[in-house]
């Protein structure tokens, strides 16, 4: 008998595991095919013993990692991203297997991934093996007008693929280490590839461009390839969003590759197949005999179109186009595996141009496809994360989220060697940022911005959230900013016409409580000199809360907050989390508006992004619970 209730206890936990997996979201079952397949490292087939090179394949697939990892707060793509590239990088920044000689500006494409692990981890030698591809472009021989060559090898000649392979990345480092001096550069790479390749008839872009006119698969008049092949316009889209996000708004000329994306967007749409609600493999042909429907830029344009409306910068009507075109992936190319993974079907394994690989329309219709290629997996994720984030982005629209940056008020030295703010704010990437959290807000459509200054009923009009965190006290910032009663008089204002406003305190040694509770009393609050959940070394149960029934953390059932003070209530405040006689989260009505309190800035990317705390701590999902209750509470 015992045996028989093991057994069936077992078959209890594996229908119970399969029937989880087969409901995630789908970008969760295609990512657990590839860790399945590739555990250890990426590129070759999974039958392969060949150990991976550095290739631009790597790059789009972890690239879709990274934006899982944010999107779900699960540490296992992180640490996924980490061991792959830390196979590549040694601890003096050199890349194994990589060849700046080569000028192969596909090698480019991965080093966005060396950026985001020294945002994240600070440590040198992925900001030393960034470097050496930067490096790269800074030489990176060029037509004549200042485009890159695609290869040495490949002279005078401009792919679409380039755009993906070098932008972004170089993007990402102008931005991190503000060298806005490559601004203008990264533009015209746009602009010249649509001079030259686009079609004015279809507004298709040509597969490749040969200056010097001198290639066999070139015409001889136009240097232009004689196609429009699916994956090389994909490329071009999603490469013109990612720079486009990159690029800070301020920077005028961001407004010329948008036109382009617009231009773009229009003849995307329609090429797309009417029945199917995905595109060929050679975008115009249609079903001519021997085209087909091909999974990798199916995945590019639903991504780079969604997106796209994401960012405000595309209509949006293109979001149904993309989310027809998702739907047209799901039943063309997703076959599903009976532990509730999936395949994607379909990806032609290369387009190329050389004197064999000419561009014609009977080239690119006979390399063959592979299931589960990089190159198509990778953009599905991204696709994926699109949709299912755009299933949730009408609860934050049109709202503003605030963060305080003048009762907070630290500097430390920059990425560039300059003084920069950090400790809880929007962009810091480090364990004592607020990036994740910012994310979770953008990822719920609402917009994050910052004040800097002192906060007046005025300049809080543009705030639909106001969060105050930690107040500095003088260990922290020489001429700390302490609240006082014109500024409580301001925010109560504020809040009493309808505004919801977050106040995070820290423990006592760390953060300037008297003055801060005058604004905490208005509102029946205080943070109190008592402190808890003190945590030695990683024992992290000495900080848990169990959670149940909470009227904030709705869908949270385990969190983590070490250090805290304890909160001392009077109306109208209410506790929505208390244990064993002490209050930790409190809100409060006032007026119009809402406040929430909590004694400590727990929601940081230490101990929110999955890096560091077990599984079974939900700070990811309670991050995402108090943002839905922040925004949804009415104005």
């Amino acid at each position: 008998m015992k045996k028989i209730f093991t057994l069936f206890f077992l078959i209890s936990i594996i229908s119970s595991s399969l029937s989880a997996q087969k409901t995630a979201p789908m970008s969760v079952r295609m990512a657990a095919t590839i860790l399945n397949e590739h555990p250890d490292s990426l590129v070759y087939l999974k039958e392969s013993k060949k150990p991976a090179n550095w290739n631009y394949e790597n790059g789009v697939i972890l690239n879709a990692f990274e934006n899982l990892w944010l999107q779900s707060g699960d540490g296992k793509y992180y640490k996924y991203i980490q061991k792959i590239m830390d196979s590549f990088i040694g601890e003096d920044g050199s890349i194994r297997t990589y060849s700046a000689d080569e000028y192969n500006i596909d090698n480019i494409a991965q080093g966005r991934l060396c950026l985001t692990l020294y945002e994240v981890t600070g440590k040198e030698k992925y900001k030393k093996a960034a470097e050496k591809l930067h490096d790269q472009l800074l030489t990176h021989p060029r037509t004549n007008e200042g485009g890159y060559w695609h290869k040495k090898k490949y002279p005078y000649q401009m792919w679409l693929d380039g755009l993906f392979m070098g932008e972004p990345f170089k993007a990402q480092y102008s931005v991190i280490f503000k060298e806005e001096k490559n601004f203008d550069d990264i533009v015209n790479q746009f602009i010249w590839m649509e001079k030259h390749a686009r079609d004015a008839k279809t507004g298709l872009l040509y597969h490749g461009w040969d200056e010097a006119k001198k290639q066999s698969w070139a015409n001889p008049q136009t240097g232009l390839s004689k196609s429009f092949w699916g994956r090389a316009d994909g490329w071009y889209a999603i490469a013109l969003v990612e720079v486009i996000n990159y690029l800070p708004e301020t920077f005028e000329r961001r407004k010329e590759l948008i036109a382009i994306l617009q231009r773009f967007a229009p003849a995307i749409a329609n090429v797309q197949d009417k029945k199917s609600g995905v595109w060929y493999q050679v975008l115009d042909k249609g079903a001519e005999k021997g085209n087909y429907l091909e999974a990798s830029v199916s995945s590019m344009f639903v991504f780079a179109l969604a997106k796209g409306v994401r960012l405000g910068v595309l209509d949006k009507k293109y979001l149904a186009v993309a989310e027809e075109g998702y739907e047209g992936i799901l039943k063309n190319f997703i076959t599903e595996n009976a532990d509730g993974t999936v395949n994607l079907e379909k990806t032609v394994s290369v387009g190329s141009l050389s004197d064999t690989k000419n561009g014609t329309f009977e080239y690119y219709i006979s390399e063959p496809t592979r299931q589960n290629d990089l190159k198509g997996v990778g953009p599905f994720i991204n696709a994926s994360l699109e949709i299912e984030r755009a299933k949730e982005a009408n609860i934050g629209a049109g709202k503003t989220v605030v963060v305080d940056y003048f009762f907070n008020n630290e500097y430390r030295k920059g990425f560039d060697g300059k003084l920069e703010r950090f400790h809880y704010t929007l962009t810091d990437r480090q364990n004592s940022g607020f990036s994740v959290w910012a994310g979770i807000f953008n990822q719920l459509g609402a917009k994050t911005k910052s004040l800097e200054v002192t906060p007046t009923f005025e300049n809080l009009k543009l705030a639909d959230v106001y969060i105050i965190v930690d107040p500095d006290t003088k260990k922290e910032t020489e001429s700390p900013n302490y609240m006082n009663d014109a500024s409580v008089k301001e925010i109560k204002k504020w809040v009493e016409a309808g505004g919801t406003l977050m106040l995070m305190a820290n423990d006592t040694a760390n953060c300037e409580i008297p003055n801060f509770n005058k604004l905490a009393g208005a509102f029946g609050i205080q943070f109190s000199n008592k402190n808890r959940n003190f945590v030695k070394n990683d024992q992290f149960e000495q900080g848990q809360f169990i959670i149940s029934n909470n009227s904030v953390l709705k869908t949270t059932r385990k969190i983590y907050v070490k250090e805290l003070a304890v909160l001392n209530i009077t109306k109208p405040a209410e506790s929505v989390l208390s244990e064993g006689g002490d209050v930790i989260i409190a809100t409060s009505k006032f007026g119009k508006g809402r406040v929430l309190a909590i004694g400590d800035p727990w929601l940081y990317n230490e101990y929110v992004d999955g890096r560091k705390l077990p599984a079974d701590f939900e700070n990811f999902n309670a991050a995402k619970d108090v943002a839905k209750w922040l925004l949804t509470e009415k104005r």
